[in-house]
């Protein structure tokens, strides 16, 4: 089938285009992990964070935010001798201080971390009717006050490409070209 052209025939890419990108994610967890991994993502190809992504859920306890904010000096050490996974100091401390910041939201009778970042988009999500030879933004005035406000939380790695790259990961946005068949299947999800 024709597929968005970022994809190209690289199986993971594939698997993650077709079944995942641009798909509505509400649960908190996953948009924490989704959030973390993104960072991740920050001088990389995307590619790299999905092979990796398997280990970088064993390493972080399944993004598991409770825990992950527990972690210290010597997980740290641990994650920064762990060659299978991204080791850059800057974001496994990103990833753990992103879990103190999720908890401090969840926490503060202000609603889920579901709603805090699906207000961005006033809990509706944007359908970009992209032609095949157009490139996706990079980022938007959403994605701009997204990170400002993430900031504001004390969440790292969080700019505003990284937040529309979010955006477009999380289903927030839905970025598939307009002869993709995964526009429309996934604006179908937007519609139930």
């Amino acid at each position: 089938m024709p597929r968005c052209d970022w994809c190209g025939d690289d199986p993971i890419y594939v698997a993650y285009h077709d079944k995942e990108w641009g798909v509505p994610e509400h649960r908190d967890r996953a948009l924490y992990e989704k959030l973390c991994l993104d960072g991740f993502q920050a001088g990389l190809s995307w590619i790299i964070v999905l092979k990796k992504r398997k280990r970088l859920r064993l390493a972080f306890d399944n993004f598991n935010p409770e825990k992950v904010a527990r972690f210290g000096a010597r997980e740290i050490n641990r994650l920064l001798k762990d060659a299978s996974i991204i080791r850059s100091r800057a974001k496994i401390q990103a990833t753990i201080g992103n879990a103190q910041a999720w908890l401090a939201i969840m926490e503060s009778g202000r609603g889920s971390f579901n709603d805090f970042l699906w207000k961005h988009v006033d809990r509706s999500p944007i359908v970009n009717h992209r032609k095949p030879t157009q490139s996706c933004a990079t980022q938007t005035r959403q994605s701009r006050a997204m990170a400002k406000d993430l900031k504001q939380h004390g969440f790292k790695f969080v700019g505003p490409t990284i937040c529309y790259a979010f955006m477009q990961a999380v289903g927030m946005v839905n970025d598939h070209a307009i002869n993709c068949p995964r526009h429309k299947q996934v604006q179908m999800l937007y519609d139930k």
